[in-house]
């Protein structure tokens, strides 16, 4: 009889233990985060969180408050058993790579530094970011990182343009003015999962000088006809808010995850307990009706998907009054 194929979890659970017994993953090393797990093995954030879940029950990583996930150490057995993973060499020192200066040919600049600080932010959010973090990732001073970007304000700058620089459009591009926003509102959902601390950078109230963001605002827009300035720039404005908002979530929990060393899924199992206290109190019957229900039916997703085409019926309100001429239409 075939044997049948091991569950998605189950497989990056054997990858994650692979690297560590080859020794690729230390004691005390964070391993991957649920969503670079996302990331790497392209499944669902569930599906991530039951791998780390499962790693943890199983003895081969903890949750260590403010650090995140690590790697356990390796529990001794009896003297005439060998130990159950590998463990690389202890290291007192950073990896070579990091603590000696590179040579004249692969030097710093302003690409390799923006480079390395996404990458940063992406882990660890950009309450972890600083200039000497990033110079950590070179093994040098964070004066060297000056020379190339005047400071921390700036490099963020960068790294946001950075991170619109890789937004792909469709080709062909929808025609219809709905899909084509929905297409823009898409591209920036999916860009700030990739970089979650994105969405919290970027201000409405006080906007920065980001020609590619404002590139791909503008092909949102293109297919809109018939309003005038002012109402068409409330309506980018308020699709690129409600993404915004949305996303904001992400880093949220992003950080919530370096604070506590709990995941989503850790922290509302902590919960349960007392939200159960108030959900069977009788007080609040919304809440009680999706008590027990799969966490893939509520989530920062489904509120997405929600939202966006509940905003995009009020916007087709709108459009489909102008088109009417419907002169009781106000304009902001």
């Amino acid at each position: 009889m075939e044997q049948s194929a091991p569950p998605p979890y189950r497989r990056i659970v054997e990858e994650i233990r692979r690297r560590i017994d080859a020794g690729e993953l230390a004691p005390g090393d964070r391993v991957p985060s649920t969503r670079r797990i996302t990331r790497e093995w392209g499944v669902a954030m569930a599906t991530a969180t039951k791998v780390l879940t499962t790693l943890r029950q199983e003895g081969v990583v903890q949750a260590v408050p403010g650090v995140g996930t690590v790697v356990s150490a390796p529990q001794a057995g009896p003297p005439d058993q060998p130990q159950t993973r590998a463990r690389k060499p202890a290291r007192d020192a950073p990896a070579p790579e990091r603590t000696q200066r590179e040579p004249d040919g692969g030097g710093l600049n302003r690409h390799r530094i923006v480079s390395a600080a996404v990458k940063v932010a992406d882990a660890e959010g950009l309450r972890g970011l600083s200039m000497r973090r990033v110079a950590a990732e070179f093994g040098m001073s964070s004066m060297a990182l000056y020379r190339h970007v005047a400071n921390k304000d700036e490099l963020v700058l960068l790294m946001a343009d950075a991170a619109f620089a890789d937004v792909t459009l469709p080709v062909p591009a929808p025609d219809g003015w709905r899909e084509r926003m929905e297409a823009g509102a898409r591209l920036q959902w999916e860009l700030y999962q990739r970089h979650p601390w994105l969405a919290q950078y970027l201000s409405l109230t006080r906007p920065q000088p980001m020609p590619r963001a404002m590139a791909l605002v503008e092909w949102t827009m293109a297919r809109v006809e018939g309003m005038d300035p002012v109402t068409l720039i409330h309506m980018a404005l308020t699709l690129l808010g409600f993404v915004l908002s949305t996303a904001a979530g992400l880093e949220d929990d992003l950080e919530a995850e370096q604070e506590t060393g709990m995941d989503q899924e850790q922290w509302m199992a902590a919960m349960d307990p007392v939200f159960e206290g108030i959900l069977t109190s009788g007080s609040y019957p919304m809440y009680a009706g999706i008590a027990g229900i799969d966490d893939d039916k509520v989530n920062l997703g489904t509120l997405f998907d929600f939202g966006l085409e509940r905003l995009l019926d009020g916007m087709e309100v709108l459009v489909e009054r102008r088109a009417g001429g419907d002169a009781t239409v106000r304009t902001p």
